[in-house]
């Protein structure tokens, strides 16, 4: 319970993995920051990132040159919706677009989100 976001139904892992790699790039990621978070620039580059599951594990992996606070659970939030049907791939783009935190997705949870290695 305490490493894995347990979610009880069946997601479609090949959509979301087309969904967020629509994030590979240079982007305002103002909807997906913390609400109300002021930053210098809400632009960062993603060098990689995709969603693949081996067995019942499902793994979300990005790389980036840096992240904004909670940047990386609320697009997971919005990806969870593609793969469960209740957005579609167009409809993630408009977020990413909108620079609205309010048309994004839920935060998920911390618990399954693990930094992996920091490259200098």
């Amino acid at each position: 319970d305490r490493y894995v976001w347990h979610i009880h139904y069946s997601l479609n892992i090949l959509a979301m993995d087309n969904a967020v790699k629509i994030i590979i790039g240079d982007h305002d990621f103002s909807a997906f920051k913390k609400k109300d978070e002021v930053y210098k620039s809400n632009v960062r580059e993603v060098f990689r990132a995709r969603v693949k599951n081996k067995g019942s594990i499902i793994y979300f992996i990005i790389e980036a040159r840096g992240f904004l606070r909670y940047m990386v659970r609320n697009i997971m939030g919005s990806i969870i919706l593609v793969g469960s049907s209740k957005i579609t791939i167009d409809e993630f783009i408009k977020i990413l677009e909108s620079k609205d935190r309010e048309k994004a997705g839920p935060t998920a949870p911390a618990r399954g989100l693990f930094l992996r290695k920091i490259k200098y």
